[in-house]
């Protein structure tokens, strides 16, 4: 059987203590007597005259978010954001959007090493299928050694190193906020 969905509120010991007396008198469970509450006040008040939320108006590109952080979470957040290369409000709206949107977002930096590094694969694979082109169609190959391949095979594994490099910092840095990498 699916779970219903469930209204959690937290209330002082005293209201607490008020419900479940009355729950006991009802001879009811409290869970049963607070969903009886909720479905009594909704039925007393007409659906169509509880105003909309707000959600409904609509949305500013730059609408303004104001929080209050303690002061090490004020630092946690600065060191985290410098940490990424960015201002601390960029931040954090990049991680409520990730969040929100369930995305990940690399910082610049980041994102340009991935980019530069799919370029050189990509010229590296056009230059081997050059060579495989011309050797399948008989052509004499001056071209690449033993030593050349093995060159070439370092550079690929070496790429390959740094985007994986690349994406596990990305991953670390989102869960400690700095450029560390922890193995």
């Amino acid at each position: 059987m699916a779970a219903s969905p469930c209204i959690q509120c937290r209330v002082d010991p005293q209201t607490k203590s008020d419900l479940r007396t009355l729950a006991e008198r009802r001879e009811t469970t409290e869970s049963a007597l607070l969903k009886r509450m909720v479905e009594l006040m909704l039925q007393s008040v007409n659906a169509a005259a509880v105003p909309t939320a707000a959600v409904d108006g609509p949305v500013l590109r730059d609408a303004r978010v104001t929080i209050r952080l303690a002061a090490d979470d004020q630092r946690l957040l600065r060191a985290r954001a410098s940490g990424r290369g960015m201002p601390a409000a960029t931040y954090v709206s990049v991680l409520v959007r990730s969040h929100l949107r369930g995305l990940v977002r690399l910082p610049n930096e980041e994102r340009l090493a991935l980019k530069e590094s799919v370029a050189e694969l990509a010229a590296i694979g056009r230059n081997l299928n050059q060579v495989a082109r011309a050797s399948n169609q008989g052509a004499r190959l001056a071209g690449p050694t033993q030593a050349d391949l093995r060159a070439i095979l370092k550079a690929c594994e070496t790429l390959r190193d740094n985007v994986r490099g690349v994406l596990k910092a990305n991953a670390v840095s989102w869960q400690l906020g700095h450029g560390e990498t922890h193995n």
